[in-house]
C-alpha cells in the first residue's frame, strides 16, 4: 500500500482515509478464527451442524460490529462497511463493493480477484521460517514493481515466475506442513475431543455470537482436561493420547487419478468399512478416520495467474494476460491435488483398516492407487 501511496498515490487519489482502512481490515481480517484456527471452521463445525456455511470472514466482521458498538469507537459508518467488504472480499460472502472506485483496494488485504494478496505474503514468510524451510518467493519484488492499471494490480511480464512461486510454495506448505500426515493425525484426534465435549460444552452454540465467541480459542483444550465432569471424559482420554504420543495410525494413502478429480466426492469412514471383505476384526465406523486433502494453487483446477493481467514495462499502458505455454513448458499441467488418507484409531486395526482401504480403491478406480502396499502377515514358524 505504501509502495502505491508513493508512485501512484496522485494519480490514483489514495488519501489518508484510504491507507487507514486497508489497514485496519488487514489488522482485523482474522480476529473471526475459532479453537485451532482452520481446524475449527473446516473440520469441527461441519461434524456438529452438518451443511455449516459458517467462514471466520464473517466472524471477523460480526466481531468488529461488536467492538464499535460496545467501546463506542468513533469511525464513520461508511468506512467501517469497507473495512468488513475488504475482510469477506476473497469469501464467497463478497458482495458487491461500496466504493464506485479505487476497487484495486480491495484487492490488498484478501484477493477475490486473484489469489494475490498480503495475507499469504504474511502466513507464508512467517511459516516458511518457524518450519526452518527455506523460502524461494520474496514478495517484495512484486510490492515494488506492482501498478495499478484499469483499476486493478497489474504486474511487469518479467515477475511471472515470480508470481507463480508465490502460489507453488503455499501449495508446498500446504503438502509438506499444514496437511503432512503426522499433523492431520493430531487434527483429526482433536476434532473428535472436540465433538465429544460439544453436547456437555455447548462449543457451537457459540459460534455465531460475537459476545460469547472471543472466548473461545485454543485453551478450551485445557478447560476440557481440567474440568471434574465425567460427561468429558472420551473428550480426556482423546488429548491425553495425544500428550502421549499415541496417535492414530496412519495406514496408507492415494492421489485421486486425473481423470477422477472433476466428479470426486469425499471418502468417509462408512466408505471404508463398507469395502471390507474379510478380516480377523469387523471394523466400524468410529475405528476408522479419514482425511480429505485439497491442495491447489487458491483457484480450485483453474490456474490463478489467467485471472492476472501483466504489462510489458512502465512505459507501456497495455495490459494483458500471460499463458503457462508462452513462459515455459516445464510448468506443471495440473494445479489440484486430492489426497485420500486412512487413519486406524488403534494399532491393532491397522491391518484391517489397510485392507479395506485397498478393496475401496479397487472397487472405485480397478487398481490400487496408493503410496505403498500393505505389508502382508509374517507367517509363524513351526516349531
Amino acid at each position: 500500500m505504501d509502495n502505491l501511496k508513493t508512485y501512484q498515490g496522485e494519480e490514483l487519489g489514495i488519501d489518508r482515509v484510504d491507507m487507514q482502512i486497508v489497514k485496519l481490515a488487514g489488522l482485523l481480517h482474522d480476529i473471526g478464527h475459532g479453537p485451532f484456527s482452520h481446524l475449527f471452521e473446516h473440520e469441527f463445525l461441519p461434524r456438529v451442524i452438518p451443511g455449516s456455511t459458517w467462514s471466520h470472514e464473517q466472524m471477523s466482521a460480526l466481531l468488529l460490529d461488536s467492538i464499535v458498538d460496545k467501546h463506542a469507537i468513533d469511525i464513520e459508518a461508511d468506512c467501517l462497511k469497507m473495512v468488513k467488504e475488504m475482510i469477506i472480499a476473497s469469501s464467497k460472502l463478497a458482495t458487491t463493493k461500496s466504493a464506485k472506485e479505487k476497487h484495486f483496494l480491495y484487492d490488498i488485504v484478501a484477493n477475490g480477484r486473484n489469489g494475490i494478496d498480503v495475507d499469504k505474503f504474511d502466513y507464508i514468510g512467517r511459516d516458511c521460517r518457524a518450519c526452518g524451510l527455506g523460502c524461494n518467493f520474496q514478495y517484495w519484488r512484486l510490492t515494488e514493481g506492482m501498478r495499478v492499471m484499469g483499476d486493478e494490480i497489474c504486474y511487469p511480464a518479467k515477475d511471472y515466475l515470480s508470481i507463480h512461486k508465490l502460489f507453488t510454495t503455499r501449495a508446498d506448505l500446504h503438502r509438506t506442513v499444514y496437511t503432512h500426515a503426522k499433523v492431520k493425525a493430531v487434527e483429526l484426534m482433536l476434532v473428535d475431543a472436540l465433538v465429544e465435549a460439544n453436547d456437555y460444552l455447548g462449543i457451537s452454540l457459540h459460534a455465531n455470537d460475537p459476545e460469547d465467541f472471543w472466548k473461545l480459542d485454543d485453551t478450551i483444550i485445557k478447560t476440557i482436561e481440567t474440568a471434574p465432569s465425567n460427561e468429558l471424559k472420551k473428550s480426556k482420554e482423546i488429548i491425553q493420547r495425544i500428550r502421549r504420543r499415541e496417535l492414530y495410525k496412519f495406514c496408507n494413502q492415494y492421489s485421486v487419478p486425473k481423470d477422477k478429480l472433476e466428479h470426486f466426492k469425499d471418502i468417509t469412514a462408512q466408505d471404508i468399512v463398507c469395502s471390507q471383505k474379510s478380516s480377523e476384526v469387523l471394523l466400524k465406523e468410529e475405528d476408522v478416520a479419514v482425511s480429505n486433502v485439497k491442495i491447489d494453487l487458491t483457484r480450485g483446477k483453474a490456474n490463478p495467474l489467467e485471472s492476472i493481467k501483466f504489462f510489458k514495462d512502465f512505459g507501456c499502458d497495455e495490459r494483458f494476460p500471460i499463458t503457462d505455454d508462452r513462459v515455459s513448458h516445464l510448468l506443471p499441467a495440473y494445479n489440484e491435488d486430492r489426497i485420500v488418507r486412512v487413519y486406524a484409531k488403534k494399532p491393532e486395526l491397522v491391518d484391517a483398516v489397510s485392507e479395506a482401504f485397498e478393496n475401496l480403491q479397487l472397487r472405485m478406480y480397478g487398481e490400487k492407487t496408493q503410496v505403498h502396499d500393505t505389508p502382508k502377515k509374517k507367517r509363524a514358524r513351526r516349531n
